[in-house]
């Protein structure tokens, strides 16, 4: 749908412009040295405006274009599957039955039914880690709801970081097209002594600069900054449901009551059905 979305800013301006009689020979011509100009300059504020980090991970966030979530339904019933099977664990044999699986998740027979949630690095370190804080003998709900409220709202801002950054380019390209503007309204001035046809076509390439400016930044560059806006909060919500199944079953909640109490908060789209899920949770093998 984001390239439908793109495919149909493009027909709208141009196919429009081109039936009202519009010469679009001018904005041809001039428009790959207006872009040079304007999109090299963004980008190389970009650059110097953003962290390697960032920038890699802004760039590996573009595919939210054709992703437009971190994770889809499957995903999910994978997850809540995980955290039954490891709540089911703990209540039959205690969390010191869990240490083997926390210090090695990659060796460990529990997390490798489970390949999705296995496969995410970040994922498995943040559940891990406090499975390992609770196996140790913190299992108050309250403090490690804290600790885990402090650490979702440093990886949502982490998640949100790449949308921050294309946006502040957004917001900066229709001023970069005024530049690029002006430099050919310059280079017009200079040319004063043409005839008025001449000087007119040069005008209307310098004015080519203003245009892109604004049409680049809210027709594709804003937009691209509320896609991975997007996916990020859709990243955020993944850890967010792990957050809400362990503190369910710190309260007292039993495993498949916890997961339900997470299948609950997830986004209608992506939330599974309580049939669906209990299916799935019925079909997994007894915890050992």
């Amino acid at each position: 749908m984001k390239i439908v979305g793109f495919l149909l800013v493009l027909v709208c301006t141009f196919g429009v412009y081109i039936l009202v009689g519009g010469n679009i020979h001018i904005i041809l011509h001039a428009a790959p040295h207006e872009a040079a100009t304007i999109l090299g300059s963004a980008i190389g504020a970009f650059l110097i405006a953003n962290s390697p980090t960032l920038i890699k991970h802004t760039l590996k966030g573009l595919n939210c274009l054709i992703k437009p979530e971190a994770h889809n339904k499957d995903s999910y019933i994978e997850l809540l599957s995980l955290l039954y099977s490891i709540f089911k664990l703990a209540r039959t044999k205690g969390w010191l039955s869990m240490e083997q699986h926390i210090e090695n998740p990659h060796d460990s027979e529990l997390f490798k039914r489970f390949p999705g949630f296995a496969q995410n690095h970040h994922a498995t370190a943040f559940l891990c880690d406090y499975l390992r804080i609770i196996s140790l003998g913190n299992e108050d709900p309250h403090k490690i709801g804290d600790l885990m409220d402090e650490e979702l709202e440093t990886i949502h801002h982490e998640n949100m970081h790449p949308s921050h950054a294309v946006q502040t380019m957004a917001d900066g390209i229709p001023a970069l097209g005024i530049v690029a503007a002006v430099l050919g309204v310059i280079k017009t001035m200079a040319s004063i002594s043409e005839p008025p046809e001449v000087l007119g076509a040069m005008i209307g390439s310098a004015l080519v600069g203003t245009f892109l400016g604004v049409y680049v930044a809210y027709g594709f560059i804003g937009p691209t900054a509320g896609a991975l806006a997007v996916k990020g909060e859709s990243e955020t919500q993944y850890f967010r449901s792990m957050k809400t199944a362990t503190i369910a079953f710190l309260n007292g909640a039993a495993p498949q009551v916890a997961v339900e109490f997470a299948r609950k908060c997830l986004p209608h789209h992506l939330q599974p059905g309580f049939a669906e899920l209990e299916n799935k949770l019925n079909e997994l093998p007894a915890p050992g």
